[in-house]
C-alpha cells in the first residue's frame, strides 16, 4: 500500500496522537486502522504527515503559498496523479490548522528522533521547496528554527544549509562536515561516514517512504559531488607545490 492510500485511507490520528495525530485524523475522517501499530509502518505514516505539515506551514511564510513550492513538493514525493486531490487537501488542511509548526517539528523529533537522518531527509525537503520560487528572508528564518526543533545543532543545520545555499567558497567542506584544508585522510573517513549514514538503503529500512526517495538520492549526488570537488582541490594542491 502506498504512503498516501495509508494516511488518506485510514484515521491514523490514534496512531501517532498530538498535532500531527489531529491534523492526520481530520484528513482522513476520523475512521480507526488498528492494523498500523507495527512501528515501521507508524515511522514511515509519522514521517509523511510531519513533511507535509512541515512544508504546507512554511508555503506560508513569506506570504505567499506558490504553486511552484507545491508542485516541488508533489515531484519529491512522487505523489501519482490518482493521489493528488487527496495530497493537495490534506496540504491545505495543514496549512488551516490551528497547530503551529513549532507543536508538528517538536513531535516530529520525538517520534523519529532528534536529529536522526529521517528529519534530515526532512529538513532537505523544505530547503527544495522553498527553493521552488527563491529563498524569501522569512522562508530561511523558517528553516533554521525548524531545525532547532527538529534537534540539528549550529553546525549540522549549517551542513544541510550549504547543500542548498550558494555555492560558497567552502561549500564542499560544509557539506562533508570537515574544516576547509583536511588532509587526504580525513576527507575519506567523513566521505565513507557519510556515505553509510544516507544511504538510500539504510533510509528505506529506518521509515522514509519509498515515494520520498529522490531526496535521499539527491543528498547523496551532493556528497559525491563535494568529495570529488575537494579532491580535485588537494590534488591540485599537491601538484602545485610538487611543482608539476
Amino acid at each position: 500500500m502506498s504512503v498516501w492510500a495509508t494516511i488518506t485511507g485510514a484515521a491514523v490520528g490514534a496512531l501517532l496522537g498530538g498535532p500531527l495525530g489531529a491534523l492526520a485524523g481530520a484528513a482522513a475522517g476520523g475512521a480507526i486502522d488498528l492494523r498500523l501499530t507495527a512501528s515501521p509502518e507508524r515511522r514511515r505514516v509519522a514521517f509523511t504527515v510531519a513533511a507535509i505539515a512541515l512544508a504546507a506551514k512554511m508555503a506560508r511564510a513569506d506570504g505567499e503559498a506558490s504553486a511552484a513550492e507545491f508542485a516541488t513538493f508533489q515531484r519529491l514525493f512522487h505523489v501519482d496523479a490518482p493521489e493528488a486531490a487527496n495530497a493537495k487537501r490534506f496540504y491545505d488542511l495543514a496549512k488551516q490548522s490551528m497547530a503551529g509548526f513549532e507543536a508538528y517539528a517538536d513531535q516530529a523529533a520525538t517520534l523519529l528522533g532528534p536529529g536522526s537522518p529521517l528529519l534530515e531527509d526532512l529538513l532537505d525537503a523544505l530547503w527544495l521547496i522553498a527553493a521552488a520560487d527563491g529563498f524569501h528572508p522569512a522562508e530561511i528564518a523558517y528553516l533554521d528554527a525548524v531545525a532547532a526543533r527538529l534537534g540539528f545543532d549550529p553546525a549540522a543545520a549549517a551542513r544541510v544549509r550549504a547543500r542548498h545555499i550558494g555555492p560558497a567558497e567552502d561549500d564542499p567542506w560544509a557539506v562533508l562536515g570537515v574544516e576547509p584544508g583536511a588532509d587526504a585522510a580525513t576527507l575519506r573517513r567523513a566521505y565513507h561516514a557519510l556515505v553509510r549514514e544516507y544511504h538510500p538503503d539504510r533510509h528505506l529500512a529506518e521509515g522514509v517512504p519509498a515515494e520520498f526517495i529522490r531526496v535521499t538520492e539527491a543528498r547523496m549526488a551532493a556528497i559525491n559531488s563535494a568529495y570529488a570537488r575537494v579532491t580535485a582541490k588537494a590534488g591540485h594542491a599537491n601538484d602545485a607545490a610538487s611543482g608539476r
